[in-house]
């Protein structure tokens, strides 16, 4: 060729071999040979760059503002959209195009932050620039950073809400989203650290960290939880139905209530008792609950299904519930409201007077509820006070179901499962969601009596299963491990009790242990501790039998609007027994494995998304009273300090250890505990502390303290000692004698 293409030329022979675009490429497309010659094409391509005609990228040149055909992606959070989308992980300048990425059946499961290698092609009249097919995936997710974006010169940094994080994170120019100082952000590791900060790139803005209900906002972001329903997840939802009687038994005659929380908005699960009338059971009765049938309007392998898998379980925070189905389905059609006709998997057991289980027998019906009720209203109404709605109720429905409860209990005296008395905070907010004051639930009989109904419905389900030789999720919990088992003993031993040890353990052991503690001071650290020592329950095809609840055969049944786990055996039951084409799917039972590991993590998930919550609430609600005195127990020991639960709030609090006495302190990590080695006092798990509240953080959860009393006494003075290297605590064992700062009992 004996003349250089113009410009136009390269920039359309570039847009026509995306992958063949480095200068050599363009120089042999074009016949192109000899020094000059190469020369000019490299000034021409210079301009082009220059002009913004192209971008170059690792020698290779592109049609500026495009992405090569193969490019390495990164997903974006999950949104609205009923479709997954991300944005290339290299960019020029300017907004990164959106890619529609598509999935197929076999491809794997794909969240936000990870990186994908994907094939692309550019589409016209879309809100997006490109569709894009997976390849496949590319190692693991980049590291997430959630935290306050501070404005410098240089771009900012990005100061971390987690507790435990140590330090802040740079973001170059350009690397922003245009972040304002003091939003709240969530970003993403930039790349590798080489010298001081790390680096990260803001890729998306949360808003006001301190606005109004802001605290479970960044528990969802922080941990993942998705809280947008994908349009075509809404609109499969929004075509849903009423279920009609059809094939299934009309249970409408029966008067089945409903009794939950008074703010609940979803009602999963129904009960009603009716003495038995068949001889040779005497004073025995029939407990009948019924479930809310979702499985009649969440399918397999439908887009309801594939999201209330992804998401596993409802999370709950004190002002707002994130639900595992969208509100027409969870707060409408599947809820067990009052008066209105609703599809329902029922189980009718027969119990004896001692509230042993003689039989059971499920069916697929239609109920409609006789009351909608809360826990309070029922337990006034049994112990006399009975509002005008429940006195025609009273005597048919609510006395036989405590009668009912009374036989249960009983059985649950003589199976002996693991009797935790821990009790539960309750967060009060006002309408601009600024916490008003912090409680304890109230605990009834009425809570208790649907508890042990539920219970037995479960077992009934796993065995009427294995019966059946259906596959099905059971829930296991397994027992603690000797390690944990040694640390509790330790515990308890150091609180003047005992835990028999040289013998295969049971629930009835450590609810010696915990009827020991009972009244003492020492009660709620010797529950919590058993807690501890307790392993997390978790979902498995296989069966483990729970040791908390001291069952061989445990499933959940009687959750499926929140549970996924429910709506899986639900399905079982329904193959099962031939019920409808609506049962557990070929590939729900190939997959039933992975099902069981993605719904126990977003259990963990949400556990802790809960729990970050309450700790950012409680620190809140501190806020206003740094410098005030509170009393409380010391729930941990660590070689950085105390941790105190304060008697008030149950809010954790850290006590670092320069606030511990005027002694240096050693600690001991076998039994949990730090010694002066002036005094010779020791400070381990359950010594009584007066407290100062010296910082709270609501943005973070954290509480620092200072320590004034230990068990009503001053801490003592300091006396004259060099200080020694490790400062004013050395971790081993002190030659001084330890006295333990604890009452006996």
């Amino acid at each position: 060729m004996d003349q250089l293409p113009s410009k136009e030329q390269i920039l359309q022979w570039i847009a026509d071999n995306p992958t063949l675009a480095s200068k050599r490429d363009i120089a042999k497309a074009f016949g192109i040979k000899g020094g000059a010659a190469r020369i000019e094409l490299k000034r021409l391509l210079k301009e082009l760059e220059q002009e913004g005609g192209v971008a170059r990228r690792k020698r290779q040149f592109r049609e500026s503002g495009s992405l090569p055909p193969v490019s390495i992606l990164r997903i974006l959070p999950p949104d609205a959209s009923g479709d997954l989308f991300a944005v290339p992980q290299e960019w020029d300048s300017g907004d990164a195009p959106r890619i529609h990425l598509i999935t197929r059946a076999g491809d794997p499961a794909l969240g936000s932050g990870d990186k994908v290698l994907a094939r692309l092609d550019k589409v016209e009249g879309e809100d997006f620039a490109y569709q894009g097919r997976l390849i496949r995936k590319l190692g693991t997710s980049a590291l997430r950073i959630l935290g306050v974006f501070r404005s410098t010169h240089e771009g900012g940094r990005i100061v971390p809400i987690d507790k435990g994080a140590d330090k802040e994170w740079r973001v170059p120019t350009g690397l922003t989203m245009e972040a304002a100082d003091g939003e709240l952000v969530e970003a993403e590791q930039a790349g590798p650290k080489r010298m001081g900060l790390p680096t990260a790139r803001v890729i998306a803005r949360l808003g006001d960290p301190s606005g109004p209900k802001a605290v479970s906002l960044i528990a969802i972001h922080q941990h993942g939880i998705p809280d947008q329903f994908p349009e075509a997840v809404l609109a499969e939802a929004d075509r849903a139905e009423p279920a009609h009687l059809d094939a299934r038994e009309d249970l409408r005659h029966l008067p089945l209530v409903t009794i939950d929380p008074i703010d609940a908005r979803d009602r999963d699960d129904a009960v009603l008792a009716i003495a038995d009338e068949t001889p040779g059971n005497p004073g025995g009765f029939l407990l009948w609950v019924a479930i809310a049938d979702v499985a009649h309007y969440v399918r397999p392998g439908a887009e309801l299904d594939r999201e209330a898998r992804r998401r596993g379980n409802s999370t709950y925070f004190p002002d707002r519930v994130v639900p595992m189905l969208p509100d027409v389905l969870s707060g409408d059609l599947c809820s067990l409201h009052e008066g209105v006709d609703r599809p329902c998997m029922a189980v009718e057991i027969r119990i004896d007077a001692q509230g042993h289980k003689l039989s059971h027998r499920f069916t697929r019906g239609l109920m409609r509820s006789r009351g909608s009720l809360h826990y309070g209203q029922v337990q006034a109404a049994i112990d006399g006070a009975v509002e005008p709605k429940l006195e025609p109720l009273l005597d048919p429905v609510i006395r036989p179901l405590y009668a009912a409860y009374a036989a249960l209990k009983s059985a649950r005296a003589v199976r002996q499962p693991l009797d935790l008395d821990l009790p539960e905070r309750k967060i009060i907010l006002s309408e601009e969601g600024k916490v008003t004051s912090v409680a304890f639930r109230e605990r009834f009989d009425a809570h208790k009596l649907i508890e042990e109904a539920m219970i037995l419905a479960n077992v009934c389900a796993a065995e009427e299963l294995i019966r059946l030789k259906s596959p099905l999720l059971f829930r296991v919990h397994e027992e603690p491990s000797p390690e944990k088992l040694d640390a509790l003993r330790e515990v308890a031993e150091a609180s003047g009790f005992t835990l028999a040890k040289g013998q295969v353990l049971k629930t009835a052991h450590l609810n010696r242990l915990l009827q020991q503690a009972e009244g003492t001071d020492q009660d709620e650290l010797i529950n919590i501790t058993t807690l501890r020592s307790m392993t997390q329950a978790y979902y498995s095809p296989q069966n483990f039998g729970h040791f908390g609840l001291a069952l061989r055969n445990y499933a959940h049944f009687t959750s499926p609007i929140r549970r996924y786990s429910d709506l899986i055996v639900h399905r079982a039951l329904i193959a099962a027994h031939r019920w409808g084409d609506d049962g557990l799917s070929r590939w729900d039972i190939e997959n039933l494995e992975e099902t069981a590991k993605l719904i126990s993590e977003a259990e963990r998930r949400s556990m802790a998304a809960e729990r970050d919550t309450i700790d950012r609430y409680l620190a809140a609600y501190l806020s206003d009273r740094i410098g005030q005195t509170f009393t409380g127990r010391v729930s941990g020991v660590q070689k950085f300090g105390l941790f105190v639960k304060l008697d008030e709030t149950g809010a954790d609090g850290l006590v670092p250890i320069r606030e511990v006495g005027r002694e240096f302190f050693y600690f001991d990590s076998d039994s949990q505990t730090l010694t002066g080695a002036d005094t010779g006092l020791t400070i381990g798990p359950g010594a009584r502390v007066t407290v100062r509240l010296a910082e709270a953080v609501p943005v973070t959860g954290g509480l620092l303290l200072e320590l004034l009393e230990i068990e009503g006494g001053a801490l003592p003075a300091r006396k004259p000692t060099k200080r020694g290297r490790g400062g004013p605590m050395r971790s081993g064992r002190p030659t001084a004698r330890r006295t333990i700062v604890r009452k006996r009992r």
